[in-house]
């Protein structure tokens, strides 16, 4: 139960800040209607050059002037706070205030005609000059000290923190808030930058108005010496007017200078980068005929391990032996010589047993030619004979007709 009044309670906070920013606006804009702004939003510099240029303040009272010299000219955040709060009082009590607790209720009652409904937006005004001032002043605050400066203004601490929260919303401060180490952390890296490009000069304006303020200087010494200062100036005129031309020339030719150097640099770094460049290319071409060489090199070395193989599967299949099932590394570790040398071994043992066959024939062929010749030696005789006597009859047979024929052939 007591956690869902609490998330009722933040429910109804969150949608009354929404009713209050809508109600700061439609009075904003009847604002600006009714002082007759262009713009439907007066900004606060266009409101301060309004009341300045009519003179506005000398029409006010004495406490309201130093209230408005307070929050726009005191820079001191240790006693704004505690300046601040009797005139805030005294506007209470003159214009007839309501309580704090009422005043939370009906402050932004558009009703209401009285100036003290002004105290609690004069209130955040008045927070958001002295976290600005301490911005200013410091880098961490404690909060601690921060509930100590705020405790003259009638907010609570929670009041602060939200008011921290919207100031940061609209981006007009910049601060974190640590709750782990208790304290403010003001600025961020870019606006530290910022503020101290021009911490030197701003320091030395202040020392000058403070040094104005303890001794104020003599308008005699000060009128002798710029009377002084004065003539030296017109005694020194022409010849510093002579100076400054030449320093001038003097500028143009170290500009010159300065532009020729640069230009030379632009050319010797554009010639570096082009040799760098062929060098380069020198280099990478080196490399691609590095690289062709290694790779003619690996493909003859292959063609040469294929010869190799082959050769090897060669002599192994003229010795008998099968090839197919042979793995490229018993093939490898096959002695190609060796295998060339029992290859020739084998094949002279061959040619000296087909000579050795060939003599053993021939000589069987020549016993059986002798025997032959012996064996038929007789028959031939005796044919021969028989062949002499039957070409002896036959011619003489042939001798006799012809000697017939001519007989008669004469008769």
């Amino acid at each position: 139960k007591p956690s869902g009044d609490k998330d009722s309670k933040s429910g109804q906070h969150g949608i009354s800040s929404t009713v209050e920013d809508d109600i700061a606006k439609e009075k904003t804009a009847r604002m600006a209607t009714l002082l007759g702004f262009h713009t439907r939003y007066p900004t606060r510099e266009a409101l301060l050059s309004e009341i300045r240029s009519k003179n506005i303040m000398d029409h006010a009272p004495p406490y309201l002037r130093e209230l408005y010299s307070i929050l726009e000219e005191n820079s001191d955040p240790l006693e704004m706070v505690d300046q601040a709060r009797p005139l805030l009082e005294k506007l209470k009590q003159e214009l007839g205030a309501t309580t704090s607790t009422d005043s939370e209720e009906t402050n932004d009652d558009v009703r209401d005609t009285t100036l003290g409904r002004y105290v609690k937006p004069l209130t955040s005004v008045l927070l958001l000059k002295l976290l600005l001032n301490l911005s200013n002043a410091y880098h961490t605050v404690s909060m601690d000290h921060l509930k100590k400066l705020t405790a003259g203004v009638d907010v609570t601490f929670e009041q602060v923190e939200k008011a921290i929260v919207l100031f940061t919303q609209n981006k007009t401060l910049s601060v974190r808030i640590d709750h782990r180490a208790g304290c403010l952390r003001f600025g961020d890296d870019q606006l530290e930058s910022d503020s101290l490009r021009s911490q030197l000069s701003t320091l030395s304006k202040e020392l000058h108005k403070v040094c104005n303020v303890i001794a104020p200087p003599n308008q005699e010494v000060s009128i002798a010496a710029r009377t002084s200062l004065y003539t030296e100036v017109r005694a020194t005129l022409e010849s510093d007017h002579a100076a400054i031309l030449e320093r001038k020339n003097v500028i143009e030719k170290r500009k010159e200078e300065a532009e020729r150097l640069a230009q030379e640099k632009v050319k010797e770094a554009a010639r570096k980068k082009e040799e760098e460049e062929k060098a380069r290319k020198e280099e990478e071409g080196k490399r691609i005929e590095r690289e062709k060489r290694l790779r003619e090199k690996e493909k003859m070395l292959k063609i040469q391990k294929e010869m190799e193989d082959a050769e090897k599967k060669k002599y192994l299949e003229a010795m008998g032996k099968n090839t197919d099932n042979m793995t490229a590394e018993q093939l490898a570790a096959t002695d190609t010589a060796a295998l060339a040398k029992e290859h020739a071994d084998k094949a002279n043992k061959k040619r000296e047993e087909a000579e050795r066959k060939t003599r053993e024939a021939a000589k069987r062929i020549d016993y059986l030619c002798r025997a032959v010749r012996i064996e038929e030696l007789p028959l031939v005789k005796a044919k021969y004979e028989e062949a002499i006597k039957k070409d002896r009859a036959q011619y003489e047979a042939e001798v006799l007709e012809k000697a017939q024929k001519a007989k008669l052939q004469w008769e």
